[in-house]
């Protein structure tokens, strides 16, 4: 029995490594929503609701300020959760979580508002692996 050819070595483990990578980004993308609500079921536990001024908004995080009953002021250090459409200087309804109050979400949002972007990149991402799988695969004799 012969060795297969260094080339055939070598795409057999870029496909490999392709399904392995392309497991992990799977894991992660179900656990992102599954986190999403999570936090919605803590805040639903505790729920707390206020008007929001939006501070700032950035690619990875928009800061919102908003008041207690109590009178303190809330500045989440992660942002807000579902921020999409949100302008500085905006005031928005906010629920947070009364037992935690750095978790807070833009109020009426949900964990699925995160379905749709993260199945959109899991099936991007497994398309472009299958498709280099398909080339390396079909034309990888030829080389």
């Amino acid at each position: 029995m012969t060795k297969p050819a260094i080339g055939v070595r070598v795409r057999r483990a870029v496909v490999r490594t392709l399904f392995v990578v392309g497991g992990v980004v799977t894991l992660v993308c179900v656990l992102l929503p599954l986190a999403c609500w999570r936090d919605d079921m803590a805040i639903e536990r505790h729920l707390g609701q206020a008007v929001a001024q939006v501070d700032s908004v950035a690619f990875n995080r928009t800061v919102v300020r908003y008041a207690t009953p109590d009178g303190r002021v809330i500045i989440p250090s992660q942002g807000v959760l579902y921020p999409a459409g949100l302008n500085v200087g905006d005031n928005v309804k906010v629920e947070y979580d009364q037992s935690n109050p750095e978790l807070t979400r833009v109020a009426g949002r949900t964990a699925v508002l995160s379905l749709l972007p993260v199945g959109s990149f899991l099936l991007a991402v497994w398309a472009v692996i299958a498709a280099v799988v398909t080339v390396l695969r079909r034309f990888g004799t030829q080389v």
